[in-house]
């Protein structure tokens, strides 16, 4: 299963490190290994600085990014990825063909702009959610909420509360026990009612 994640200059960092180690630490601890392959995606495949400087190389580009089964937007300074129109259309497209999307923090509104969200129940980071019901009144943006699941779309908190999340979606996608598993070996202490 290829699990696609969406980093950009300025994401934040545990956005995408998070759910990444979750994957891959779920994939090592499969039998057959491999269940999960998880990678970094970025506009055109070049070094992304992240958060703090956080220097990233990511797998791929738009242009070569294999098949997407599970896509992730994560959240960071993302006003100007919102002006991108090929970062949304391709967000768009993504979507359509993936069996899942997820975003973390505020990758919500990446997925909002694209027309990904359209009635969805969702949640974002504490601190954005006053803007994200006023930017877009047709969500039901909930607080106080590590993540929601909305069948085929499912939304995080923010940074933390994504490792929260994929752990969620590694139990909807193969087993609880694998989840606990995985937690367990990264020493976390998962949050498993949203």
């Amino acid at each position: 299963m290829n699990v696609g994640i969406y980093i950009y200059d300025n994401a934040e960092v545990l956005d995408f490190s998070g759910p990444f180690e979750v994957f891959s630490t779920a994939s090592r601890l499969t039998e057959p290994t491999d269940f999960f392959n998880v990678f970094l995606i970025g506009e055109t495949g070049q070094s992304v600085l992240a958060r703090g400087g956080y220097s990233v190389n990511p797998a791929y580009g738009f242009l070569d990014a294999p098949g997407i089964d599970l896509l992730i937007i994560v959240g960071g300074v993302h006003l100007q990825e919102m002006q991108k129109k090929n970062v949304l259309d391709w967000i768009a497209l993504q979507a359509q063909s993936a069996n899942l999307v997820a975003s973390v923090c505020t990758g919500a509104f990446l997925l909002a702009a694209a027309g990904v969200l359209k009635h969805h129940h969702v949640t974002t980071h504490w601190e954005d959610i006053t803007d994200l019901r006023a930017s877009y009144p047709n969500l039901t943006v909930q607080e106080s909420r590590r993540w929601v699941d909305a069948g085929d779309i499912i939304t995080s908190g923010g940074i933390s509360a994504g490792i929260d999340m994929s752990l969620h979606l590694v139990s909807k996608l193969h087993s609880t026990e694998l989840a606990e598993k995985t937690a367990r070996q990264m020493e976390f202490d998962w949050t498993k009612n949203a």
